[in-house]
């Protein structure tokens, strides 16, 4: 009886988790340098912002406004990457390029073509796989 009663607040309870995607990266760096040129940044939308962004962290003047997506987001490159794709300054890279790319994510992530990482989409039903 009393694990009926445990499955039935247990199936109430499923009612109200929301399902939740999480964003794996799989593969390996080709050093090609295609995504210190493809770069995006969350919360950043304007040119104005990413100027304010600049004065408040110097180490960010390192990039430019390379242009837009099909969507209209904000697409950065880094001036200190060599004509071969390499960054010119590896011992002082920045956290976040050092950490590049994050093992998961929780949003989609858009990667230049051709990169040697790819994101796969892992939802619930991959869990019970």
């Amino acid at each position: 009886m009393f694990d009926f009663i445990v499955s039935i607040i247990n199936e109430i309870r499923s009612y109200f988790v929301p399902e939740r995607l999480t964003y794996e990266v799989t593969g390996e760096c080709k050093k090609c340098g295609k995504c210190c040129n493809y770069m995006y940044s969350v919360d950043t939308y304007t040119e104005k912002e990413f100027k304010i962004m600049q004065f408040l962290f110097p180490a960010y003047k390192r990039f430019y406004i390379k242009g837009k997506d099909e969507e209209g987001n904000l697409i950065f490159a880094c001036k200190l990457v060599s004509p071969e794709g390499l960054c010119t300054v590896y011992d002082k890279r920045l956290p976040m390029c050092r950490k590049y790319p994050a093992k998961k994510l929780r949003f989609y992530a858009k990667l230049p073509e051709g990169c040697g990482y790819k994101v796969n989409k892992k939802d619930f039903k991959d869990y019970l796989k």
